[in-house]
């Protein structure tokens, strides 16, 4: 089984400096790549991805069952545009990825660490705010959705912040954008979904 997940999972030759395109998709290195940030169980990362076959699709997850099951099912369903890291988030965005490299990067529903003892471990601060704004190319989208109101309002606030994004309108129908597995469920049980596009900034 683990040469079905080989091809798909990306593992640096050096985790100290900094991946090219190239490296992670030697196939079609020219075309644009979104990067999913915590991709989970991969329902979302896989679906837009079969969606755009013209793209490449970049997930980072931290759990090594994760990435192993995500990578399954790209070589079962022949998506082949998606790669995996298994790493923290945080880290592949400050010192792992190409800088100016993304058209999108997509940051779904992460983990709120709701109790004050926990703040720290957030994923959104203002210095990784500035470190996703570098990731991006000329005009490219920052998007991110949460369930939990109060984790929302201080992400969406910092990200606003960040003076190398400018907010974009967000409507249902400005282009097709899937659910993830999370989604689903919170929507059943009636949780509100909030959502934030942002656009990095010209020059």
């Amino acid at each position: 089984m683990l040469d079905r997940v080989e091809p798909f999972e990306f593992v640096p030759v050096d985790f100290f400096c900094r991946a090219s395109l190239r490296e992670i998709f030697p196939e079609r290195p020219e075309a644009p790549v979104e990067l999913d940030l915590g991709c989970g169980d991969g329902a979302f990362l896989l679906a837009m991805a079969r969606h755009h076959p013209d793209r490449n699709f970049l997930g980072v997850e931290r759990l090594l069952g994760r990435v192993r099951k995500v990578c399954r099912k790209a070589w079962r369903g022949g998506v082949a545009n998606v790669r995996l890291i298994r790493l923290e988030s945080r880290y592949t965005v400050d010192w792992l990825l190409p800088q100016g490299g993304f058209s999108r990067i997509h940051l779904l529903f992460p983990d709120p660490w709701p109790k004050k003892k926990h703040e720290e471990r957030r994923l959104v601060t203002p210095g990784f705010a500035r470190a996703a704004s570098g990731l991006l190319v000329p005009g490219g989208e920052f998007l991110f959705k949460s369930d939990h109101p109060p984790y929302f309002a201080e992400a969406a606030a910092i990200l606003r912040a960040e003076p190398a994004f400018a907010e974009l309108d967000w409507r249902e129908d400005s282009f097709a954008y899937f659910e993830t597995d999370f989604e689903r469920r919170w929507k059943k049980e009636g949780k509100r979904i909030q959502g934030l596009r942002l656009r990095l900034r010209d020059g």
